[in-house]
């Protein structure tokens, strides 16, 4: 007869398993930049290569060692890290509370859509520095996804839909993107503002919620 403890330790397996196959990792993606090369080129020196410190949960992207300053009209933010590889052109991601404090006003975009969107000054450690007339967004909530786990949650590129997370300050993200791509691993992105309004903590996960 099978023990009591193994059973348990069977049925635990079971449920996180299925878990995992309907529900996705969320992750808070901090303010962070993206270069393009000729941007790199001027801040850090002619040919210049990002330097990877640690890999990101999507597949070949990377946090750098290179840090810049984001200089606004109003203020200004140090430390922020610039991910790689290089792009075909700069982009910066922030928060709300991030534009506020920078005095930028940045719509809401997915990445790469850039069109009319404001500019800020990126000055490096040695004090180069680069003016950038647009880029400067706050992202849309979204989730990476492979194509096989899109077909398994029934969605496909371009989607928008409602995510649910449990937790002591749970709630339901309204207006998430849905990206389906080979090259991604399925997780789901937010800001840091959007972080802190559902106590988010390493490991915690989303479902899509359907009314």
């Amino acid at each position: 007869m099978m023990k009591t403890d193994n059973l348990n330790d069977i049925v635990e397996a079971i449920v996180a398993e299925l878990r995992k196959k309907t529900s996705f990792e969320i992750e808070a993606s901090a303010r962070h930049i993206h270069l393009d090369q000729p941007t790199i080129d001027a801040l850090f020196g002619a040919g210049h290569q990002l330097t990877p410190k640690r890999p990101l949960s999507q597949p070949g992207q990377f946090v750098s060692e290179e840090r810049l300053t984001l200089v606004g009209p109003n203020g200004k933010i140090a430390n922020v890290a610039v991910l790689g590889p290089a792009r075909k052109q700069s982009q910066v991601e922030l928060s709300l509370t991030d534009a506020r404090t920078l005095g930028v006003t940045p719509p809401l975009r997915e990445s790469g859509h850039l069109d009319q969107t404001p500019g800020v000054t990126l000055v490096s450690a040695s004090g180069k520095s680069v003016g950038i007339e647009s880029g400067v967004i706050v992202a849309q909530r979204h989730v990476h996804m492979t194509p096989s786990d899109a077909k398994l949650y029934g969605v496909k590129n371009g989607d928008v839909v409602d995510v649910k997370m449990t937790g002591d300050r749970g709630l339901i993200f309204g207006n998430v993107v849905i990206r389906v791509s080979d090259r991604f691993a399925t997780r789901m992105h937010v800001d840091f503002d959007e972080a802190n309004a559902c106590g988010l903590t390493k490991g915690m996960r989303g479902t899509i919620y359907k009314k």
